[in-house]
């Protein structure tokens, strides 16, 4: 149950940054290491690092390029002539289809956010499916429930006879 509940989670995320048209990282995105390396342990602590993300403002080979609005913390540049971002694709070919909405930057808090909790769900799942391949190997060699309650009571009741 807890398996799919988490799979269910998972789609859910999966498809609020498709519909925002907004990138899936990668398992080994510099980003999503650094969440690994912090281990956040509540709430507030995985809202820092998407706090400490967004102030970042690079985009780690993914996404847009930064623009001075989009790195308040870096000098500021003069802006080119043109749209303040330019699509960088991992397939540049490709076309975009005219009627589809213009790309959100990557790194955007609603982005880092749904990206690292996809980062925990999986990390939750891996641990669930260790989990149950311990309790069958415990299964194959202790037996069941059912059966360690009548040896424990057979052996509880040889000591008593004895």
């Amino acid at each position: 149950m807890a398996r799919a509940s988490l799979e269910e989670l998972k789609l859910d995320y999966e498809d609020f940054l498709r519909q925002r048209h907004m990138a899936p990282l990668a398992p080994d995105h510099p980003a999503l290491v650094r969440l690994k390396e912090r281990r956040p342990e509540t709430v507030e602590d995985f809202a820092a690092w998407v706090a400490s993300e967004h102030r970042r403002g690079n985009t780690d080979d993914h996404g847009l390029t930064p623009t001075t609005t989009d790195t308040p913390d870096r000098a500021p540049t003069p802006a080119p002539p043109g749209p303040a971002s330019v699509p960088v694709r991992a397939r540049p070919c490709e076309s975009v289809p005219a009627a589809a909405p213009e790309p959100r930057r990557p790194h955007g808090s609603a982005c880092l956010a749904a990206n690292g909790a996809l980062s925990l769900l999986n990390l939750g799942c891996h641990l669930l499916d260790r989990q149950v391949e311990r309790l069958a190997l415990d299964f194959e060699r202790q037996g069941g429930f059912t059966e360690r309650l009548h040896r424990v009571r057979s052996v509880a009741r040889d000591q008593a006879d004895a």
